[in-house]
């Protein structure tokens, strides 16, 4: 067998890679020595900025299926044929957590999917859970500051954690969800993915439809108990990222059945919840469940960095029949996601492999250049100006345009005002539950909620949930010996 020479990054072989190049047997070193000092220097750069959140994850690789023709809803070329597969590559993580944090923590877990379609490349970032805790993204930051770490002590901090939550009752819903059975997942198989957010649709006619994302795991639900979740965290804080690798490496496939919500544009307007509302869901008997396709996982990176740490996502990047809502947290989002993937990855990112649109027929063709990372040709020597005279260079396409969206109202900082109730649907959640259920669900919040050393945060929190359902915000209040009487003298806020 050929022997294969060890080169720096520039190909020149490498003399000597057990020993540094020095004064004498004893040194010092030389700076002279370019091969130690481009091997360092590689090192000392190998960690990428950690996102800010979603930090720690594991991703595939696999194929959509479309089983159902929705093309009379959605121009997408990726969904306008019964049988037609759609590479697509699904990162999974934990939220809140660092990078070397436990698969096992409480924390929602993200859902984040790309379609590498033929009209370029569609991104649903998403979660395991059908809402989220915030309404406005300027709220955003502050509450990840609240799930990180206490400036002072650089320790969790459920002060910080409820005290945040029990101000903002919109958050009421989503806490339900993450504190209940549905927190703590088995493994990333066995778990629901949502797009959250309403999008829409656009068909070849102009008509706008309002759409919802559900991807239902084929392996069922299946999650831990709060102390089953300890335990696993604590002996193989990887499990989840594990379970999913060798699964795949042994030749199956992980999958879920996509199913989506389809509201008629002027429902909107009456819809008794805002569905715009990122923290209301919409009833499955008002708008059923529609098969979509199937998503089916059964490819593993080669390499995690190249492929799932340097894979990024962000809900600006769409396709021809697939456009936004007017939901503030998805329109923060927009700007916020390639943001931080400048920041992180550089301004070039979009050619990294994994995040390259490869599948896209007219390829990628614009007058971008220059910047850090730029690994391609650069264009060549094509015009990096536009508009101009030169018939080969690309072109607009108005046909493209987004359809108008009628807008109302005056600019203001406003809070959504419309069926704004923050605790109905987090009590019809409660209620759907049975006993064993409920009750892990109280002792979940008790356990972390019996952390915070003030009391009115403890009061103003259980306020949130007795009404939600009254019945639930007794037993937490029972169980931090809150006395009931102090709740029910509170003010009500929606």
């Amino acid at each position: 067998m050929k022997k294969t020479k060890l080169t720096t990054g520039f190909g020149a072989p490498v003399p000597n890679n057990q020993n540094s190049l020095s004064a004498g047997e004893r040194g010092p070193l030389l700076l002279q020595d370019y091969f130690y000092v481009e091997k360092i220097s590689h090192f000392d750069r190998e960690r990428i900025p950690e996102r800010v959140v979603h930090a720690k994850g594991a991703g595939a690789f696999g194929y959509f299926e479309t089983t159902n023709d929705f093309s009379k809803y959605t121009k997408a070329d990726f969904l306008n044929e019964v049988g037609k597969k759609t590479d697509v590559f699904l990162r999974f993580s934990t939220v809140g957590g660092e990078k070397g944090s436990a698969d096992a923590e409480r924390d929602p877990r993200g859902f984040a999917l790309k379609f590498y379609t033929g009209e370029g490349n569609y991104d649903i970032v998403g979660n395991n859970t059908p809402v989220f805790f915030l309404q406005d993204p300027v709220k955003f930051p502050d509450f990840i500051h609240t799930q990180k770490r206490n400036p002072q002590t650089n320790l969790k901090d459920p002060n910080m954690f409820w005290d945040f939550i029990s101000l903002s009752p919109e958050t009421t819903h989503q806490v339900t969800i993450l504190f209940s059975d549905r927190g703590t997942p088995k493994t990333y198989r066995h778990m629901n993915g949502y797009g959250s957010h309403t999008f829409a649709w656009i068909n070849d006619e102009g008509k706008r439809f309002w759409v919802k994302y559900h991807f239902k795991t084929a392996a069922g639900i299946e999650n831990f108990t709060a102390e089953e979740a300890q335990k696993v965290g604590g002996s193989d804080p990887d499990h989840a990222t594990r379970d999913l690798f060798d699964h795949i490496k042994g030749g199956k496939d992980a999958r879920w059945n996509v199913k989506v919500q389809i509201m008629p544009e002027e429902d909107a307007k009456t819809y008794r919840f805002d569905p715009f509302d990122v923290t209301k869901v919409w009833s499955h008997e008002d708008y059923p469940l529609q098969d979509l396709g199937v998503l089916v996982l059964n490819r593993n990176p080669e390499n995690y960095f190249a492929e799932v740490e340097q894979a990024a996502f962000s809900p600006a990047n769409l396709v021809p029949g697939v456009e936004l809502s007017p939901d503030k947290m998805l329109q923060g989002r927009v700007y916020s996601y390639p943001d931080t993937q400048r920041h992180r990855l550089g301004p070039n990112y979009h050619n990294i492999p994994v995040n390259c649109p490869y599948a896209a027929k007219a390829g990628t063709q614009n007058y971008q250049r220059d910047g850090a990372m730029r690994t391609d040709g650069n264009g060549g020597s094509a015009l990096n100006y536009e508009p101009n005279s030169f018939e080969e260079a690309p072109k607009e396409d108005r046909s493209y345009t987004e359809k108008p969206m009628e807008l109302e109202g005056s600019t203001d900082r406003t809070a959504y005002n419309y069926n704004t109730d923050n605790f109905v649907q987090a009590g019809d959640l409660y209620r759907l539950m049975t006993d064993d259920q409920k009750t892990r669900l109280v002792n979940n919040i008790v356990g972390h909620l019996g952390g915070v050393t003030k009391d009115e945060i403890k009061v103003r929190q259980i306020c949130h949930f007795f009404r939600a359902d009254v019945d639930f915000g007794t037993r937490i209040a029972k169980g931090l010996g809150i006395n009931l009487e102090e709740v029910m003298s509170q003010p009500i806020e929606s």
